[in-house]
């Protein structure tokens, strides 16, 4: 016999048996049981935030970090709904976490009851499995079912709606529950490419005279990087990234010609412009990289954990393989490898050619120093943050135009940036870095962050105050949602509406709310500031005024590149 035990005791074992360290969340009376639990656990901690959404987005953050989930947790209601758009962004960008939402007692479900809201149905769109547990004795099947969909395939959120009564009930004689479950040794095993398969690819590999690897999210997924890399310097083949492939492969690599997306580089789109191969790469082909599909396509490659993606689009030129990436990479080198030399030796002038680009394009990017006097480029202030920051610090960039700029931060290290792309959530950055902070307080974590959207995570500095960390949140401040903004100037005439604020003095927020925080306009001060804090321990804010004029719909890097 097990001795008895709370059903939300059963639900803290559980995901402790799966590796959860963090529940993230902010505590309801529907929520008692479960949190109440977590008190008595070392193995397991709740780290409650200002808001459910920023909740939801740590959640998020941690599995993108780590490959294996946290949780956020809700009350029923307001609580569930608020978590709503940071599943979102989970789900669009793939990344693990138990979503935990409490619900009235099982009885009253779906009546008149207070705050009642059908938690499955809201969140089934934007997560991979959706379920109610009523009752006790479905509880350890149900989350296994959860963990093992959260963590196979193409990963993502998983949604377990308990009822009020269930978790807060004596479960007389409970399951036993392992301390480290059995399915954590094999959810992380992906699919190989059969033999066939790769003859075929090998085949279209050594045809293609200008074969380009477009490399996507699934990059950042698989770990895979490395072995992407080392494909590419056997054959020669140029590397470009999705904009959620970022930090997958070091773009200081000199086959590594940066991201293609609605906004990349002239640099990138030159290279994709001149391939007569795509092989696409855990990169579903969404509307964000191929401008809504408008961008032409030569014969595609296309290789993916999830065979739902590959063809989806432009399925009349695709060869699909159902595969992960990193095997794909590893298993198809090994195939090429007696031709090898020869299909290298085929692209050298090519690579010249584009590494020559490469040169100019970066040279092109050099700070001007013509800012006006009190405000700064962004481009100038994104350069000079990476000279200030160490080789691992981890870039976090939010939604808008952070995300754009950040086209010029070169990465070194792989798993050293994310960034809210499938659902562009904004409020992203803040909460990411403290789950950052979380899971190694020592590593660098420098946060990019518009104006706009640290309006909208605000209370979150409180929270980091209290996490702590060496955390450094650079906000650009343009006193507007300076890339809606941008694009009203540019394609309606120069008219604006609902875009631009009072001035904020975020360095004098940040101080009340326990952080240290100050505004800075010179560059050289900026810098200085930086590398302080990254030597530090404590967490601080600096508020950089924006020189407006500077477009990232016109800056010329950004520009698509035009075929001759």
């Amino acid at each position: 016999m097990t001795a008895p035990k709370t059903g939300g005791e059963l639900v803290v074992d559980m995901l402790c048996s799966f590796g959860v360290k963090y529940v993230f969340g902010v505590v309801g009376g529907q929520t008692l049981a479960i949190t109440d639990a977590i008190i008595d656990n070392p193995d397991i901690e709740l780290v409650h935030t200002r808001h459910e959404g920023a909740a939801a987005v740590m959640a998020d953050a941690y599995g993108r970090l780590t490959g294996t989930p946290a949780a956020c947790i809700s009350t029923t209601g307001p609580g569930a709904t608020n978590l709503i758009t940071g599943v979102g962004g989970a789900f669009r960008d793939s990344s693990p976490a138990f979503i935990l939402t409490c619900n009235n007692n099982g009885e009253n479900i779906h009546k008149d009851d207070a705050q009642n809201a059908d938690h499955v149905e809201l969140l089934k769109p934007l997560t991979k499995y959706s379920r109610l547990v009523a009752y006790a004795s479905s509880l350890k099947q149900t989350m296994e079912e959860a963990y093992i969909n959260a963590m196979t395939g193409n990963p993502g959120p998983v949604h377990l709606d308990f009822a009020r009564d269930m978790i807060e009930g004596i479960v007389t004689n409970p399951p036993a529950i392992p301390k480290v479950h059995p399915a954590r040794k094999w959810v992380l095993e992906r699919p190989s490419a059969n033999q066939s398969s790769l003859a075929r690819a090998a085949e279209m590999i050594l045809a293609a005279k200008q074969p380009v690897i477009w490399l996507g999210n699934g990059g950042n997924r698989s770990a895979g990087g490395d072995a992407v890399l080392a494909l590419a310097e056997a054959l020669n083949i140029p590397v470009v990234t999705t904009f959620n492939g970022i930090g997958a492969v070091r773009t200081t690599h000199p086959l590594v010609f940066g991201a293609v997306s609605r906004m990349g580089t002239n640099l990138s789109t030159q290279v994709l412009n001149e391939a007569d191969l795509v092989i696409a790469l855990g990169n579903s082909l969404n509307a964000v990289s191929t401008t809504r599909w408008k961008r032409k396509l030569p014969a595609v490659l296309q290789v993916d954990v999830d065979p739902k993606m590959i063809g989806r689009y432009y399925a009349e030129t695709t060869t699909g393989i159902v595969s992960d990436l990193r095997s794909f990479s590893d298993d198809i080198l090994k195939a090429l490898a007696p031709k090898a030399a020869k299909a290298k030796s085929g692209r050298a002038d090519w690579i010249v050619k584009l590494q020559a680009a490469r040169k100019a394009w970066w040279a092109s990017t050099e700070p001007t120093k013509s800012s006006a006097q009190g405000v700064l480029s962004p481009a100038d202030i994104v350069l000079a943050l990476r000279g200030a920051s160490p080789d691992d610090t981890l870039l976090i960039p939010d939604a808008g135009n952070p995300g754009v700029w950040s086209f010029l931060w070169e990465i070194t290290e792989p798993n050293s940036y994310i960034k809210p792309v499938g659902f562009g959530n904004m409020g992203f950055a803040l909460p990411s870095a403290i789950a950052a902070a979380l899971i190694d307080p020592r590593r660098p974590v420098l946060a990019l962050i518009g104006d706009g959207s640290l309006g909208m995570s605000l209370g979150e500095l409180e929270t980091l105050a209290r996490v702590g960390g060496r955390v450094c949140i650079v906000v650009l401040n343009d006193s507007s949602y300076g890339n809606i903004r941008q694009e009203q100037e540019l394609h309606f005439n120069g008219r604006t509406i609902g875009v631009d604020f009072n001035t904020v003095d975020f360095g004098q927020v940040a101080r009340g709310m326990g952080v240290d925080g100050e505004v800075i306009s010179d560059l050289d001060a900026l810098v200085a500031r930086v590398k302080a804090v990254f030597q530090g321990e404590r967490p601080a804010l600096i508020d950089v005024p924006l020189d407006r004029s500077v477009n990232a719909w016109t800056y010329p890097a950004f520009l698509p590149h035009q075929v001759q």
